[in-house]
């Protein structure tokens, strides 16, 4: 992956992504089923089981590392899911984080409270290279249900591509060490203003 602006403190919480001026990408890894219907329909169909807490993730490398690019159980196939900035700002707006800061909440129990109400969860995890090391900066996931999932599904996914092939490609050239980090996604930091910073634990 390749970073512009990039800060190495492990505190350090931006969001890198692809994106451009109407959609951004994020990730997700499923089993063959779920995501040939996916890729077939242009977004999720019965398979996917849209009354459970689903991940988006806008770092590839953390997808690689959380699929085990691609190895792991239910998680074979990976998609790179392009959509609209205007959703993604709405998911970003609506999260609660996952841990509780007591420089965002004014208590424990308010935080509880509104994690228990809330349709997205905002996760920060040590971010990874191409060999799964940390390297020393945090990058989020977003746990996404409830109506955020169905506005999701129904109206935010623009296109869904199947880069699967892609990964095993790439996994292949590191275990050979041929890879060239060159051919990874350009992801750049993805512009965020001031309440969206407090909401999201990066202030």
């Amino acid at each position: 992956m390749k970073l512009n602006n990039r800060n190495t403190s492990m505190e350090d919480k931006r969001i890198y992504a692809r994106f451009d001026e109407k959609n951004i990408r994020i990730y997700q890894a499923y089993n063959n089923r779920i995501a040939e219907e996916a890729v077939r329909l242009g977004t999720f169909g019965s398979s996917f089981k849209k009354d459970r807490m689903t991940w988006i993730k806008p770092s590839f490398l953390w997808m690689m590392y959380r699929s085990g690019w691609g190895t792991k159980d239910n998680q074979e196939r990976i998609l790179a899911i392009d959509i609209s900035r205007e959703g993604f700002d709405v998911i970003l707006g609506n999260a609660v984080l996952s841990a509780y800061n007591q420089k965002i909440y004014k208590s424990y129990e308010i935080w509880k409270e509104r994690l228990s109400r809330s349709e997205v969860r905002c996760q920060w995890d040590p971010d990874r290279d191409i060999y799964g090391r940390s390297i020393g900066r945090r990058v989020i996931q977003l746990g996404i249900n409830g109506s955020i999932v169905a506005k999701y599904t129904n109206d935010w996914i623009v296109k869904i591509s199947d880069i699967t092939t892609d990964v095993i490609n790439w996994r292949d050239e590191i275990n050979n060490k041929k890879f060239d980090s060159k051919v990874l996604p350009l992801e750049n930091e993805y512009p965020i203003n001031e309440k969206l910073k407090k909401i999201l634990g990066m202030i």
